[in-house]
């Protein structure tokens, strides 16, 4: 019997909701299978190989291209939401090589400086074609789906070069847990499965997309939320905006003050109410705090001041890398200036046709912008602007 087998055999002690990866839905192209490895664990593999989640560690949580170590990046993040998920998930008899999957690809679409470039980046493609859109999860798909590079790692995630570029070709239960993340919505405090899910609602606006389709990926989804409530009141007090004493009163006796207080609170509230159940729920005295800990957060951390500032700095260097590249993307033939670094290679992006050739020239624009870091993107704009 390969290892491979034997490992899905253990899966068969897990909950009767638990997803199994001999019984995924599969890949967008079928492969022949690892003999070590399951599907949901090669995934992960093959995310935590990318150059796209490599970057993540130069990527914005809260506070842009942050010069403090101690302030969260975005790569912190994905392994504390990995961490908090798994948790909960081996609480709960969920299958943990799903929930490592989904936790490690969930922001790999964030553009740079956070939710502050995405909505930039969202309005810039408005403005160009009504239909097009930015949302971090749903670029985030199509980071696995096409955009990928998986070459460089000497096949530790078990690829040839060969097989490294155009998208990771993974399950279909890792690609809805990606996309199907992204829990903004304040007081959603109980997540069901939609098991019916299918490949086309994986393409749908967030507004129409759903519940994921696994429990594990529910367990993500809330896992993003606890993994951030408490870590941005840190950043935030490192950075002066708050202090931890502004927590009010009646939340902190509810939740706690510190990160860690909030997390041991919330994840041992959402196992107790979660456990035995085709559901993922927190109860409701420790759900309404969550939701007014979340509203203050938005209103001394994310609508502060000194937030807009920031967000001042990179609406405007989004708006110039998108203006000084969309010409390009429209005309790839128009000679580009062999001095700007910039220019260049995003002539050369092109030239290899990542993303589909087919694609939008401006939807090529907000692909080559999203997957920059903070200081790149900062750099790319200075070479451009800076004289």
């Amino acid at each position: 019997m390969l290892p491979r087998e034997i490992r899905e055999g253990q899966e068969k002690s897990l909950s009767p909701f638990a997803a199994r990866s001999s019984a995924s839905r599969g890949r967008l192209t079928p492969e022949t299978k690892c003999d070590v490895r399951t599907d949901f664990e090669r995934d992960a593999g093959r995310i935590l190989y990318s150059l796209d989640f490599r970057r993540l560690r130069h990527k914005t949580q809260v506070f842009f291209n942050p010069q403090n170590d101690h302030i969260c990046t975005r790569m912190e993040h994905v392994l504390h939401v990995g961490y908090i998920a798994n948790t909960i998930a081996r609480s709960l008899d969920l299958n943990p090589e799903l929930v490592q999957a989904i936790s490690l690809g969930h922001d790999l679409g964030h553009a740079p400086f956070g939710h502050s470039g995405e909505r930039r980046l969202n309005a810039l493609l408005k403005d160009v074609d009504p239909t097009l859109a930015f949302e971090h999860e749903t670029h985030s798909l199509r980071v696995v789906d096409h955009l990928a590079i998986r070459s460089g790692n000497g096949g530790a995630d078990g690829e040839s070069d060969a097989e490294s570029r155009g998208g990771m070709n993974l399950t279909f239960e890792v690609r809805d847990g990606i996309v199907s993340h992204c829990g903004e919505h304040y007081g959603e405090n109980l997540l069901r499965p939609d098991r019916a899910k299918t490949e086309a609602d994986l393409h749908l606006p967030r507004a129409k997309r759903g519940m994921p389709s696994t429990l594990e990926a529910c367990v993500v989804r809330i896992s993003d939320r606890i993994a951030y409530v408490g870590r941005d009141i840190e950043d935030a007090v490192r950075a002066g905006i708050m202090a931890a004493e502004d927590i009010p009163r009646d939340i902190a006796s509810a939740l706690g003050r510190t990160n860690g207080e909030i997390i041991d609170t919330l994840v041992t509230d959402v196992i107790r109410h979660s456990l035995g159940k085709d559901e993922i729920a927190l109860g409701d005295e420790v759900g309404e705090a969550m939701e007014a800990l979340l509203k203050e957060n938005l209103k001394r951390i994310y609508l502060s001041e000194k937030i807009k500032r920031y967000e001042k700095t990179a609406d405007n260097i989004v708006e110039g890398l998108f203006a000084s590249l969309l010409p390009i993307a429209l005309d790839p033939e128009r000679p580009v200036d062999p001095g700007s670094r910039v220019l260049r290679g995003f002539e050369t992006y092109l030239r290899e046709r990542r993303g589909g050739a087919g694609a939008p020239p401006a939807q090529r624009v907000a692909d080559y912008i999203a997957g920059m870091t903070d200081s790149f993107a900062e750099k790319c704009y200075e070479e451009i602007y800076w004289f």
